[in-house]
């Protein structure tokens, strides 16, 4: 176990700040979520590796924000920036959603956040946006060390440099997200967290879009509107409206004993990287119950949605890996923006020259404690609705 001073609040503030030279933490109670993880991560059982990585990803988050402040402190303008009826792809862990976003994205008419932006979202206090960003050669070698030093990690979850990511990390940047709990034992925050108001993370997020908005026109990037994606946002479309009121939703779909043993297979992997010791039923069962408190309260909000057949295009897995192009082209239909033959022709490209990613290793639910009749029963309403039965 860590010893306790090294998630010490003031501590991990002062370090950010150190590396910076920065001081102003500006709008926003961020301290304290911040503080109620720092303090289940000291009692956590994690190695001193697990504890240095956590640490450390805690201190860069608050080094974005010091960054990005500044930038909005010298550049008020950015908030300015309108992002205007934003796609957002979501869905559990591992159905399709990471698909359909790149297939969005390889039409030059979105703005989405590539990899490199995700890593590090505020540049450099002097960057004068001319040139390759020295950003994405700092995201490439990132991208190449994990390959060398977590391969199983990168096969179950690769997160490319120059590809279209998920904008979850401005969510944890603002301490309230569910991605702590994927990578160490956190029950203090976990069950706090189910109690909290997100709203201040979504207006994080809202901000730093803006951001990029604004560093992407910079740049001489054209696009219009965004795509986004991230699982996280099915247990809060409701906060995602509520942000984005002009958004249209691509809910994807899959078998959920497939998709609940792959992503108990990824947080156990997770959770091995920062703890000498993992039991996998533990978080089998954790991931069962998040899951499902998951889809519930997504399946709640649509429910009270009276317009949400005009808001939500819902396709599923299989259909997205038989004929992509095709489901895409529902979505455009949806959103009612042409598929032009330039979009659909990067679309092929991009299917095309994807990166070819290494076998994932199979996932079996009884490896993590589960039995496919338990996983049916918790997803009873969700399957009958989306007839996976």
């Amino acid at each position: 176990m860590p010893h306790p001073d090294a998630f010490d609040a003031a501590g991990v503030l002062a370090d950010a700040q150190r590396k910076e030279a920065l001081t102003d933490w500006g709008p926003g109670d961020f301290e304290r979520p911040l503080g109620v993880l720092l303090a289940d991560y000291a009692h956590a059982d994690l190695n001193a590796v697990g504890a240095h990585i956590l640490r450390s990803g805690i201190v860069h988050s608050l080094r974005m924000r010091l960054r990005a402040l500044e930038w909005l402190r010298r550049h008020p303008e950015i908030l300015d920036e309108r992002v205007v009826a934003p796609v957002v792809v979501v869905g559990m862990m591992r159905s399709g959603t990471t698909l359909l976003q790149r297939l969005l994205a390889a039409d030059p008419r979105f703005h989405c956040a590539q990899g490199w932006e995700v890593v590090e979202v505020a540049p450099r206090l002097d960057d004068r946006f001319s040139g390759v960003d020295p950003r994405i050669a700092v995201a490439e070698a990132r991208e190449a060390k994990s390959r060398e030093l977590a391969p199983e990690l990168f096969a179950i979850h690769p997160m490319y440099a120059r590809e279209a990511e998920e904008e979850i990390v401005f969510l944890a940047d603002a301490f309230l997200s569910h991605v702590p709990e994927s990578g160490a034992h956190l029950p203090a925050y976990r069950s706090w967290i189910d109690e909290q108001d997100f709203t201040p993370a979504y207006d994080y997020l809202y901000r730093m879009l803006q951001f990029l908005q604004w560093q992407k026109r910079r740049a001489g990037t054209a696009g219009e509107r965004w795509v986004l994606k991230s699982p996280a946002h099915l247990g809060y479309l409701d906060l995602l409206r509520a942000r984005f009121p002009d958004l249209h939703i691509v809910h994807m779909h899959r078998d959920p004993r497939t998709t609940i043993a792959s992503g108990a297979g990824l947080n156990a992997t997770l959770h091995a990287m920062h703890a000498d010791t993992v039991d996998p039923h533990r978080v089998g069962a954790e991931w069962l119950q998040r899951m499902g408190w998951t889809n519930d309260r997504a399946m709640a909000v649509r429910d009270g949605w009276t317009d949400d057949a005009a808001r939500v295009t819902d396709i599923a897995f299989d259909d997205a890996v038989a004929d992509p192009i095709g489901q895409v082209a529902r979505v455009y239909d949806d959103v009612g923006l042409p598929l032009t033959a330039a979009a659909e022709t990067a679309m092929r490209r991009w299917l095309a020259e994807r990166p070819r990613e290494a076998p994932r290793p199979p996932y079996d639910l009884a490896d993590y404690g589960l039995r496919p009749e338990q996983v049916d029963e918790r997803f009873t309403l969700y399957n009958k609705r989306f007839r996976y039965q």
